[in-house]
């Protein structure tokens, strides 16, 4: 009887010791919230990320103090690495054989160069280590979630939470200023179809700017431009993993990080656990598809417990050099992938 009630005890408890009944006020407002954000996004047009990150930190007072603290908390750390976790149902070996050998080649140089630009640009500019690599990884990979998976790896400081939605804002922002832009600079320099899809598919940030701008163009275009896009998505898992491994070695010298047993999070295995799954065939398409939806609204509900977490005040307070960091990051990536679709 004993052990029944000690299990009992434990389904009441969640990691750090919390209670489900502590949880479930902060919870249950960002998941209201989130579905918000959600409805806006569908009647009336807009990234749904964005939507609720801005009506999240518009309450901002709720995360102070109150009964919805601990779920606030909760949604912003563990159900974001949940989600994140949930991403490799996106994700197959045979979808990014299919994209051919020039993309390939391009996202393999893009990404890395992208991360390594923002990484010195960013320090030149007297901006931490963190929050370079954080901005290089958004631009260079998927947008906002590219972001949240970064940085849930990333040694953890005071403004690690500032700079996280400070990113997310920004690249959210220019992603969807590309898309309406670059099909300009396609039009430009008399792209064909499937150099157009390689360059939207290769510099756009957010997956869903990709679409809208490609499709825009042509049916064909847009399928290029996903596929491509689609192979940045896919370099979340070793550059995640390069970054955590990373990390842990950084933890040792920073007082606010201790470096303890397996360097991976858990959420990172599962997510490499979930791609080769999803691409051994082992996960039947209609699980797939409820994986990648509920993937998508722990993103959104996510990014409301972040958006209450922060404030305007705290991001203006960070200046003019995230933002010009952001900028010189996508006007890198754009200017790299014209020069290798030229050659």
């Amino acid at each position: 009887m004993s052990s029944i009630a000690r299990s009992f005890s434990s389904l009441k408890n969640t990691s750090g010791g919390q209670k489900l009944t502590d949880l479930m006020p902060g919870f249950t407002l960002c998941f209201v919230v989130a579905m918000s954000a959600k409805f806006v996004s569908e009647h009336y047009g807009g990234p749904v990320i964005l939507y609720a990150l801005l009506i999240g930190i518009a309450l901002n007072y709720l995360s102070a103090e109150g009964r919805c603290v601990a779920g606030i908390e909760f949604s912003a750390k563990s159900i974001l690495r949940f989600g994140i976790a949930l991403l490799g149902a996106r994700i197959t070996l045979e979808q990014l054989m299919s994209l051919g050998f020039t993309p390939i080649v391009i996202v393999l140089l893009a990404v890395p160069a992208t991360i390594l630009f923002g990484f010195f640009v960013g320090r030149w500019l007297k901006l931490g280590r963190s929050q370079s690599i954080l901005s290089g990884s958004a631009v260079g990979i998927c947008g906002a979630s590219a972001a949240l998976a970064v940085a849930a790896v990333l040694p953890h400081s005071k403004d690690a939470e500032k700079n996280l939605i400070f990113t997310v804002i920004c690249v959210t922002a220019l992603s969807t200023v590309a898309m309406i832009v670059y099909p300009l600079v396609v039009t430009a320099f008399n792209m064909g179809p499937a150099a157009s899809g390689v360059f939207l598919g290769a510099t756009i940030h957010d997956v869903a700017q990709v679409v809208g701008s490609g499709y825009l163009m042509s049916d064909e275009i847009g399928d290029i431009a996903t596929f491509t896009k689609l192979l940045r998505v896919s370099m979340l898992v070793p550059v995640v993993l390069i970054i955590a491994l990373i990390a842990a070695r950084w933890g040792k010298t920073q007082s606010d990080t201790k470096s303890k047993g397996f360097p991976l999070p858990g959420f990172l295995v599962a997510f490499i656990l979930i791609v080769s799954f999803n691409s051994g065939g082992l996960i039947v398409p209609q699980v797939s598809i409820f994986m990648v939806e509920m993937s998508r609204w722990c993103l959104i509900v996510a990014m409301v417990g972040l958006g209450m977490k922060s404030s305007f005040k705290e991001l203006a307070a960070m200046g003019w050099r995230p933002m010009v960091l952001m900028l010189a990051e996508t006007v890198f990536l754009a200017v790299l992938v014209l020069i290798c679709l030229e050659f």
